[in-house]
């Protein structure tokens, strides 16, 4: 018994060891915004990007933006046109941005960051495992680099999600939702987006899009007036 027991031990031992040999190092930091807010930061490839969804209410100058709050009708989302915030669940997941936010010359990142393109999404997706052939398509690409984003076992999703978060590289992608160019909330937490800062045509820009029940990530462009997360990203 004492001999099982020891092979037991040893065994045990052996394959901790090497799950802690092959673990990602994962690269931390912090980085706060003009409100104050401290926000967690991580190394992806060669980038620095936010570990939580922005949520600063303030210009870099000061100037507050609009805030329309999730009661109002939706009419005063959809006719905006100025620089807006809105969001859900009390902010949990950050705040939702108008396109108009992001344009604007003086500027929502801390200071040394910036909203990143829809190329530096592109290259951050395949430093997580995406073909550059996948990242370059629209819609739903690649295989499962959703999960690889999600926090582990996809907690802050539903708890019938079919995506199963493994943390591996510290993103921490959680369901903001999205206000839509009509002004109607997604109030679900089964969805994420995130802005680009790159504009498609005339009132169009790209974004990306993680699902509940997908563990791939989207991507397309759509109208400015949607209302989306935003993640930033470190000047180099």
């Amino acid at each position: 018994m004492r001999k099982a027991i020891i092979l037991f031990s040893a065994i045990f031992m052996l394959v901790s060891c090497k799950e802690e040999s092959t673990k990602k190092e994962i690269e931390t930091g912090k980085v706060t915004d003009r409100n104050g807010h401290v926000y967690k930061t991580v190394k992806i490839g060669d980038d620095w990007w936010m570990a939580e969804n922005l949520r600063v209410t303030v210009f870099n100058d000061s100037t507050p933006l609009l805030a329309i709050l999730p009661s109002a009708n939706d009419n005063v989302w959809a006719s905006n046109t100025v620089p807006a915030f809105s969001f859900v669940n009390d902010t949990l997941f950050g705040l939702l941005y108008n396109f108009s936010s992001i344009e604007d010359q003086r500027g929502l990142a801390p200071e040394g960051w910036h909203i990143p393109t829809d190329e530096e999404w592109q290259r951050m997706e395949e430093a997580v495992g995406m073909s550059t052939e996948d990242s370059d398509k629209l819609g739903w690409r690649g295989t499962n680099e959703a999960e690889k984003l999600a926090p582990l076992y996809s907690r802050g999703w539903p708890e019938f999600s079919e995506m199963f978060g493994t943390d591996e590289f510290g993103f921490n992608a959680l369901p903001g939702g999205c206000r839509l160019f009509n002004g109607s909330l997604n109030t679900q937490n089964n969805t994420a987006f995130w802005w680009t800062r790159s504009g498609y045509g005339d009132n169009e820009a790209w974004y990306r899009y993680v699902d509940y029940n997908q563990d791939r990530i989207f991507r397309q462009h759509t109208f400015q007036q949607y209302g989306m997360s935003i993640r930033c990203v470190k000047n180099k």
